[in-house]
């Protein structure tokens, strides 16, 4: 078997397969600063690369990583595992996202525990689950942001066979998958890179220190290393796409930016492959361009996150003002009437969380129109409820009608649905920051940087949950007797029919941006939305007292689902209770 690396400014290498002697390694005749030698090896051997005689580590490139981040490497036989399931793939228009954290998922938290629920989703109508990330990271159970082993898979989870099996399933059930991935860093536990080569680079600096080198000397080998391993997921594992964790912490200033040589990769591989594989971006720049093709000097990402919605999404239904909030907080159904039909609520509008102006508009005069779907609709991510304090879900926040609400503008809303887990039956368990540092000195700094970080707004330190208690992952595993529960029973039968009624119109996967049309009343004890989406209406009534009567532009609506028993078409109008919803076509 040969083994090769990258280490240009290694004098020596040395394989080590233990208790095999050390195998000098020679430079690679046709790759300047790789080191290849050949031995014999299977699936499972224990390997690692030693440099100019120092300690043994573990490859780079591992595809396993069985004794943890900081363990030796092992030799993985993709082609070993028999796939039961022929996959064509599933495109992402048309698309109805899943975010699953894998170790809450369930109480094993396991892949093959999570495949139990599979048969759920899918007769949910959910499309595509999206895996937060999987590689392996500090101990047994943690959001995942802090890998060090960008080619393997966490061992706790159920390692390369685990994840593989748990894709397989999926596809069983009609399920695409979708892994995030993390380029921006990597964790500070067990990252081995430096040693390397220049995988970082002072020329930037982010929020976890040095950059990744995306532009710096050795930076070409740095993308390869980084497109490969997306690559790698892509093909081995049989994955649909991937979500890309924090793009704009991706420092690059090279002419072709990293996302847009990432991108031409993928889509060389799908059209290799014959299956649709596509990329969602996470960008707080609300920049036209992280979506635009590269045809149109765009980076070419398939879809992103829209921060913009679910933040007016979220102050019109809970009233909060604090940090991002602010900005949306003075007219919130004003604030979405937009994002609805434009994406980007700051589209160069001044943002007084950030003390500047901010982002760019998506439609501009005479430019080519945007395919909604690009956008990505949600009232939840695992973001915008672990990093509450508490780790508070929107269920503890709202009532039922108003849950009720926020699932009918997200999952019949221009651009692709996303939920998370548990949010289709209103989840009361929360989700919190939890970790598992096998470094004492680190756990405490996380433990005690939290705890400032919200003693600045106004918590008590003694009230925010400590990441390294075993208890506080406990809290945040979903609750499976819940959703035949009241309320959650009717909520979780609201989001089957809402789903149905999107899949049902195929149409609304493929309207353009700003095809929709809002009408709304925002006033004190008025507030009601109207959207036209296609060939439907979702109107909604937040206010707490009183029905509100919503005029209807077409004569004949035909009512397609209500949360209230009460809801009526009268004289050319909706009459809608308080805190509900109603669909009509």
């Amino acid at each position: 078997m040969l083994f090769d690396v990258w280490a240009p400014t290694a004098r020596t290498v040395t394989l080590h397969l233990p208790p095999a002697p050390g195998i000098p390694m020679a430079h690679s005749p046709t790759h300047r600063g790789w080191w290849q030698a050949e031995a014999p090896a299977r699936s499972g051997t224990r390997y690692g690369f030693a440099l100019d005689g120092g300690p043994v580590l573990p490859d780079p490139r591992s595809r396993r990583r069985p004794d943890g981040p900081e363990g030796l490497s092992a030799v993985v036989d993709h082609d070993a595992y028999t796939w039961r399931h022929p996959w064509r793939g599933l495109p992402l228009p048309g698309a109805v996202l899943y975010e699953l954290h894998i170790g809450t998922f369930t109480a094993e938290g396991t892949f093959e525990a999570a495949s139990e629920h599979l048969g759920h989703l899918a007769e949910l109508g959910i499309t595509h689950v999206e895996l937060m990330p999987v590689c392996p990271f500090p101990g047994t159970h943690g959001w995942g942001y802090d890998g060090v082993a960008l080619w393997a898979v966490h061992e706790p989870y159920g390692g390369p066979d685990g994840l593989k099996a748990f894709v397989d399933a999926a596809h069983g059930h009609g399920l695409g998958v979708v892994l995030d991935v993390v380029h921006n860093h990597l964790g500070p536990w067990g990252n081995q890179l430096p040693a390397f080569g220049p995988y970082f680079t002072d020329r930037h600096q982010t929020p976890w220190g040095a950059a990744v080198n995306l532009d710096a000397p050795g930076s070409d080998e740095v993308r390869a290393h980084l497109i490969g391993s997306a690559l790698a997921f892509l093909r081995d594992y049989h994955l649909d796409g991937l979500r890309l964790d924090a793009v704009h912490a991706l420092a690059d200033n090279r002419a072709e930016h990293f996302l847009a040589q990432l991108s031409e990769a993928v889509d060389t591989l799908a059209a290799h492959t014959g299956r649709p594989l596509f990329l969602i971006a996470e960008s707080e720049l609300n920049d036209p361009r992280t979506t635009a093709p590269r045809s149109a000097n765009g980076h070419g990402m398939h879809a992103q996150w829209n921060d913009d919605f679910h933040h007016a999404l979220h102050t019109a239904l809970t009233g909060e003002t604090h940090g991002y909030y602010a900005d949306f907080a003075h007219a919130p159904l004003a604030a979405l009437a937009k994002t609805l039909t434009g994406a980007f609520f700051h589209d160069g509008t001044y943002s007084s969380f950030r003390g500047r102006s901010h982002g760019r508009p998506v439609r501009r005069p005479g430019a080519a129109q945007t395919p909604a779907h690009r956008f990505l609709a949600y009232a939840q991510t695992h973001d915008q409820i672990g990093n509450r304090a508490l780790g508070d879900r929107l269920s503890a926040l709202a009532s039922p009608g108003l849950l009720a609400c926020a699932a009918a503008l997200v999952l019949l809303a221009p651009g692709t649905p996303m939920l998370f887990m548990g949010e289709e039956w209103g989840a009361r368990t929360p989700w919190q920051y939890f970790t598992d540092h096998q470094d004492a000195a680190l756990a405490e700094a996380v433990r005690q940087g939290r705890r400032r970080e919200f003693a600045r707004h106004g918590w008590d330190a003694d009230d925010i949950p400590d990441p390294q208690d075993p208890a506080t992952r406990g809290r945040s595993c979903l609750d499976w007797d819940e959703p035949s529960e009241t309320p959650h029973a009717r909520l979780l039968d609201w989001h089957r029919t809402l789903l149905g009624i999107r899949h049902a119109h195929p149409v609304l996967a493929h309207l353009p941006l700003g095809e929709a049309d809002v009408r709304y009343a925002e006033g004190d004890s008025n507030r009601w939305l109207l959207l036209r989406n296609g060939p439907l209406y979702i109107a909604v009534n937040l206010s707490a007292d009183g029905t509100a009567r919503v005029p209807l532009p077409t004569a004949q609506p035909a009512p397609l689902a209500a949360w209230d028993s009460e809801t009526r078409v009268v004289e050319g109008a909706l009459r809608l209770p308080p805190e509900s919803a109603a669909v009509l076509r």
